[in-house]
């Protein structure tokens, strides 16, 4: 049963996080753009590509994605398209930072005359590429990226870069809160070593000591480690009340590990993030994440925007990041109509603009038709609010907390709003 809040009151992060009420990782932060040197490229057809993983540890969350930027534009076609024209989208796999395939691949993207590439779904992938994308004056929207380098340094300035996915500072924040109304005093996290796995582990850490719980063990791993089991061990030493895990599809041997080591989900609380809250009932034993919670940013994806998902990908199972891939897509057409054209920076210019302080709308068509009366809007998505801010991060946005069956899936529980 899904229940909802009104607000959630951050009473563990108050005194150490911006973050007022009620977030996949990065790299370093020197990937801003000069605008005075940015093209300016126009073809009067607005061209999406989608740098979304069809291969690599992110894999599962590829379907949603590639869902919802068709269906957004399926949509929007319906509804006259943008500036006369059908708006266009091409495909291509942003695949991991192992696999090191997503600079082709957005090359495939820039040479198609994409204007606007949703992409890529982990951070890490995104800043191999965003100065590649935005040199060649397109836009980056990215569905899913968390990392708190977007907000930082050079990307603090505004440029070609935004995002409907909130920062790591909003689910740490929720992760930590959500452990100390379950109780948990002695918290172990196991996470990946990198900029998503540190950053992550660093916000739930600051948010439960400021509540007075202990961190019994913060462990990292490689991310191309073939062995958990020296950080299995140092796991379980601990003798934790609850284990964060936050990982990726690595999860389907460390788990099977922790229950070796009597700290598996069946012996000791255990808890997921958004990279690795996903369906494992084809890869672990019936009964093995019973219980298990996980968070994942993003509003509920109410069940008619599902039904119309899956008129696009009946094979979808798991929902995790469409609406934010349809708002991507969705704001940028809005952003086009208002600049008048389909070229990147005009584009950029716009974005935030169609997302605050107007007329309040929750369609393509309905705001279509509100911008060509000459009103400005407020586009609110099936995401949530997005508002983006300076940044061109969202400053508003939602958490879902999940939990796990016998059948290792998992159905919402709540969802946590509020702002950064």
């Amino acid at each position: 049963m899904t229940r909802r809040t009104k607000t959630f009151r951050l009473a563990a992060v108050a005194a150490t996080s911006a973050l007022v009420l009620a977030a996949c990782g990065g790299g370093d932060d020197d990937g801003g753009s000069d605008d005075s040197s940015t093209p300016s490229r126009s073809d009067g057809v607005l061209t999406v590509g989608m740098l979304l993983p069809q291969t690599g540890s992110l894999a599962f969350l590829g379907p949603p994605e590639f869902a919802g930027v068709d269906l957004a534009i399926q949509e929007i076609n319906e509804a006259g398209g943008v500036l006369g024209e059908d708006v266009v989208g091409i495909k291509a796999d942003s695949g991991d930072t192992d696999s090191g395939i997503a600079a082709a691949e957005t090359d495939k993207l820039l040479d198609a005359d994409s204007d606007v590439i949703v992409g890529a779904a982990s951070s890490g992938v995104s800043m191999t590429v965003v100065d590649k994308i935005m040199s060649a004056g397109s836009v980056m929207f990215s569905p899913a990226n968390t990392s708190t380098d977007f907000d930082n340094g050079d990307f603090a300035d505004p440029d070609l870069y935004f995002r409907t996915a909130p920062s790591d500072i909003l689910q740490g924040a929720v992760m930590a809160n959500l452990l100390i109304e379950d109780g948990k005093q002695n918290v172990a996290i196991l996470a990946r070593q990198d900029a998503y796995g540190e950053t992550l582990a660093e916000e739930i850490s600051k948010g439960l000591e400021a509540a007075g719980s202990t961190v019994a063990a913060t462990v990292f791993y490689g991310e191309n480690a073939q062995s958990y089991d020296s950080q299995v061990a140092e796991i379980a030493e601990s003798k934790p009340d609850a284990v964060v895990l936050v990982a990726f599809e690595e999860t389907t041997t460390i788990v099977p590990q922790l229950v070796s080591a009597n700290v598996g989900p069946q012996t000791v609380s255990t808890y997921f993030v958004d990279g690795n809250t996903a369906d494992y009932s084809a890869d672990l034993p019936a009964g093995t994440l019973a219980g298990t919670k996980g968070t994942i940013p993003g509003a509920e994806a109410a069940g008619d925007f599902r039904e119309r998902l899956l008129t696009i990908d009946p094979s979808l199972t798991d929902f995790a990041y469409a609406g934010e891939s349809y708002d991507a897509t969705i704001v940028s057409a809005l952003a086009a109509i208002t600049a008048d054209s389909d070229a990147g920076d005009k584009i950029a210019e716009e974005i935030p603009g169609v997302t605050e302080g107007g007329t309040t709308c929750t369609s393509f068509a309905e705001c279509a038709d509100l911008l060509a009366d000459g009103e400005d809007i407020d586009y609110d998505g099936v995401s949530g609010p997005i508002e983006l801010g300076e940044t061109g991060s969202p400053t508003a946005a939602s958490i879902g907390i999940y939990q796990y069956g016998p059948d290792n899936t998992y159905a919402a529980v709540n969802y946590i709003s509020g702002t950064i």
